[in-house]
């Protein structure tokens, strides 16, 4: 059995408004985006589509056919424990004076293990990190470290990324961003070089109207709770955990 995960350690952001595209949106509309995660989330409203019904009486089959129509995302009812300094709730309660869309990031608590492992890289245009079955996928995350010295363009402690490019088992080239361009190595290396993986959890984005962000109160052993409702406006997307 796959392991469950609990809500607990999930973390929502808000980030500045943006105008809707008429299509679907894709990770690239939430490229660049400033994120500002909101403190003392304590309840998470529902996310995804629910697709409209059609239904058809048809005579002649004497049967009601039912077809799906039009998508629309679930109202996200959310409740914050009040934090008035709070950067990210104050976005929020400004968001909700506004009739613009704003993004919002949601990354859950299903982070996978970190994962070490003794490598080796070449020096070359592109430099190769040698990697035994290391699990990898385009995209992924790792920094290294040493006992002696990395070679000229690599830093450690830095995060860099596991490029498509040449990826195979137990090798692969990597960037200083997602996708990006390949590093080149150069000079002269020692020690023993170590990668370590920076693995990230369950990522959704999407863009919604902030509807509210009124504050509840109630008896003298409760806080007080800012409710607000985010009516979502676009599909949600969604990027696995990586290791």
């Amino acid at each position: 059995m796959a392991d469950l995960f609990a809500v607990a350690g999930a973390k929502i952001s808000i980030g500045p408004a943006m105008t809707l595209p008429s299509t679907d949106l894709t990770l690239s509309n939430f490229t660049g985006v400033t994120w500002t995660d909101i403190d003392g989330w304590s309840n998470c409203g529902p996310l995804g589509d629910n697709a409209a019904l059609i239904t058809t009486a048809l005579i002649n089959r004497g049967r009601d056919v039912k077809q799906k129509g039009t998508k629309n995302a679930p109202s996200m009812d959310n409740v914050f424990a009040v934090n008035s300094t709070d950067v990210g709730q104050l976005a929020l309660i400004a968001a909700a004076l506004t009739k613009n869309n704003y993004p919002f990031r949601i990354i859950w608590a299903d982070v996978p293990a970190v994962v070490t492992a003794t490598v080796t890289m070449t020096i070359a245009s592109p430099g190769v990190v040698s990697w035994t079955a290391h699990g990898l996928q385009a995209g992924d995350a790792f920094k290294f470290s040493t006992t002696g010295a990395l070679p000229t363009g690599v830093t450690a402690g830095t995060t860099y990324y596991v490029l498509a490019t040449g990826l195979t088992a137990d090798a692969f080239q990597f960037a200083a961003t997602a996708g990006g361009a390949a590093i080149v190595t150069s000079g002269t290396q020692s020690g023993v070089h170590t990668g370590t993986t920076v693995p990230s959890g369950t990522t959704n984005y999407f863009a919604g109207l902030v509807m509210n962000a009124s504050q509840a109160g109630g008896d003298a052993n409760t806080v007080r709770n800012l409710n607000s409702t985010i009516e979502i406006n676009t599909n949600i997307i969604t990027v696995p955990a990586a290791q």
